[in-house]
């Protein structure tokens, strides 16, 4: 079953447009990740797959930014600090693993093992599965 765009807002803590940019770039993505394995495209780099995740993280990063700066204004001080550390906070994991995952992908190190590089994404479970039972 899928999620409609208002559970997907009401969970996740994102604005439509914010959803809108991460898909975007899970797109673009998936796109080149295909032209990386293929071996289509030459000097295509791990980082070079990796830029629609950044560029979209520092839009959605953007995006919170402003959004906080109008709530303040509005008086809403409470909403805006609450969304503002939501929303850094998701960013934060979400970032956390793409850079690791893409440094374990350059580096192919034994240091950097799995369990390492998926622990943001448990926590980011977890965090989510808190929202989830809180939000009615």
């Amino acid at each position: 079953m899928l999620f409609s765009l208002l559970e997907l807002v009401q969970w996740l803590g994102f604005a439509q447009l914010e959803i809108f940019i991460h898909i975007s770039a899970l797109l673009i993505f998936t796109v080149l990740l295909a032209l990386k394995l293929d071996g289509l495209v030459w000097g295509l780099t791990w980082w070079n797959v990796f830029i629609p995740f950044f560029t979209a993280d520092g839009l959605s990063t953007y995006f919170t930014t402003i959004v906080t700066v109008r709530l303040f204004q509005e008086g809403e001080k409470r909403q805006a600090v609450l969304r503002l550390f939501w929303i850094l906070t998701i960013l934060t994991l979400k970032f956390v693993f793409e850079m690791l995952l893409c440094q374990k992908l350059v580096e192919q190190s034994r240091e950097l093992w799995f369990g390492l590089i998926m622990s943001p994404v448990f926590i980011l479970l977890q965090l989510l599965m808190i929202r989830a039972c809180r939000v009615n």
